[in-house]
């Protein structure tokens, strides 16, 4: 242990919106280990350079794909500030890009179960003590995250009600990594189908902390909520006993939605407003090569089990890939239409490009040479072209109009619209009139981004505040 207490800096750079666990958690650890603590979560508030200026450990959490990018953004101010503190870089994305971070000065590189590794890595910056091994995914004893030291929640994505009303937000995780493999899946790489379990107790407290913060709403993290069934059913139900005024949403796949059908009616009874699932395409094909474990016929089933559940669906797509094309991606307009999903579909989920970054496994399949590119080092994700350019083009419009659209506040019933007349447009037709919605606006975050697609320039640049 050091003999004087010595600064450790948590930074996100851009965590979807929410306040970040992943600073709170490690948070707990290090104060538990006589470090001081600060946070700073750059999606909301200016980088501390005092902060910097002083500490012995920096570590910047990388979950996602753009949270990435902008750390390598940072990176060069961060070692101008404080050249001798040790730069962590630690989350999802950390492992798979090691040689990119390293190239930026990075001196340690700690993967997706990164609390403990934190702490040996404080002691190292502190004490001498030789740097943790990364990749490790021992099974951790977790500790009530620590959000003191966080902006507060009125900072972060709000809940929106069909009235017009927000809630305050909160965001807790009940597990982490997955069962399955889906093969654009940035989880996959890391975890290879394991998953580990936060404890009850732990969850119900960082919940319990949220709600005295003024949280109306909890948004699970976790990348499958029912990849433990026993452990997060019995959660919602002390969840619901404590506070049940409190309501919730959660993320499940479409083949966990089908096999536990049963479960539904408790999720609805405990207070879930909405289940996200990554449907990614109604296509057989690209299911198939997404190995996303669900057809199209089975997708179609889940939408029907969560409506007639009295639950709202807010689907995730991956509209752009390979295999896409212009009539494939105006299906996909027609589904949602016929599915009257419209107001459910974050503007986004219908402009994103697949992203295939180091490990991921799309580049097993046996026709990826046919699309692909070289590495790109500098947007870390491997370069891939659709057969049809003219895919491509529609894509980069797609994405301008959604960035512009999302920018105005546009509804998403005229949006839509917009983008369903441009798809027709680019297949030389005449866009046929939209019936009107059967639902009006549905329950939903105030941030539609999603992890698995390549965001645009735009987006990117939204991203920082």
């Amino acid at each position: 242990m050091p003999t004087e207490q010595q600064l450790a800096l948590l930074i996100s750079t851009y965590d979807l919106g929410h306040q970040p666990f992943a600073l709170a958690s490690p948070a707990a650890w290090l104060g538990a280990a006589g470090a001081r603590v600060v946070c700073n979560d750059l999606a909301v508030e200016p980088l501390d350079e005092a902060a910097v200026r002083t500490a012995r450990l920096i570590a910047v959490h990388l979950p996602m794909h753009t949270a990435t990018r902008l750390a390598g953004e940072l990176t060069p101010r961060l070692k101008a500030l404080n050249p001798k503190a040790q730069l962590c870089f630690f989350g999802l994305y950390a492992p798979m890009n090691e040689d990119y971070l390293r190239s930026l000065g990075g001196d340690s590189v700690l993967g997706a179960e990164f609390e403990a590794a934190l702490v040996a890595t404080y002691r190292a910056a502190t004490t001498g003590e030789a740097l943790p091994q990364p990749g490790n995914l021992d099974k951790l004893a977790f500790l009530t995250p620590d959000r003191v030291g966080l902006p507060g929640l009125e900072h972060y994505a709000k809940l929106r009600l069909p009235d017009g009303s927000e809630r305050l937000s909160g965001y807790t995780e009940a597990s982490r990594g997955c069962k399955h493999r889906c093969r654009h899946c940035p989880v996959v790489p890391v975890y290879d189908g394991r998953f580990r379990v936060i404890e009850r107790d732990v969850v119900l407290a960082d919940v319990r902390q949220q709600v005295a913060a003024g949280a109306r709403h909890i948004s699970f993290g976790d990348p499958d909520f029912l990849n433990g069934p026993g452990h997060a059913l019995a959660l919602i139900e002390d969840l619901h006993a404590e506070f049940p005024g409190l309501t919730y949403d959660v993320t499940i796949k479409v083949e966990h939605l089908l096999r536990h059908e049963a479960a539904l009616p408790k999720l609805r009874r405990t207070g879930c407003l909405f289940v996200i699932s990554a449907i990614e395409s109604f296509e057989d094909g690209v299911l198939e090569r997404l190995d996303k474990g669900h057809t199209r016929a089975q997708a179609l089933a889940a939408v029907e089990l969560l409506r007639g559940g009295g639950l709202d669906l807010s689907p995730t797509f991956v509209p752009f890939t390979p295999w896409t094309t212009l009539e494939g991606y105006r299906g996909l307009l027609s589904d949602i239409v016929a599915l009257d999903l419209v107001a459910a579909v974050a503007p986004v989920q219908l402009a994103l490009r697949l992203l295939v970054p180091a490990g991921s496994l799309i580049l097993e399949l046996d026709d990826w040479p046919r699309f692909a590119g070289a590495y790109d080092a500098e947007n870390l994700t491997y370069a891939w072209r659709n057969p049809d350019p003219a895919v491509d083009t529609l894509q980069g419009e797609i994405m301008a109009l959604v960035a512009d659209g999302e920018a105005a506040g546009e509804e998403r019933h005229s949006l839509f619209g917009r983008l369903w007349r441009r798809v027709h447009e680019s297949l030389g037709e005449t866009a046929p009139p939209l019936p009107p919605g059967r639902t009006g606006a549905v329950p939903s975050l105030s941030e539609g981004w999603y992890c698995c697609a390549e965001p645009s320039e735009n987006l990117m640049r939204a991203a920082q505040v």
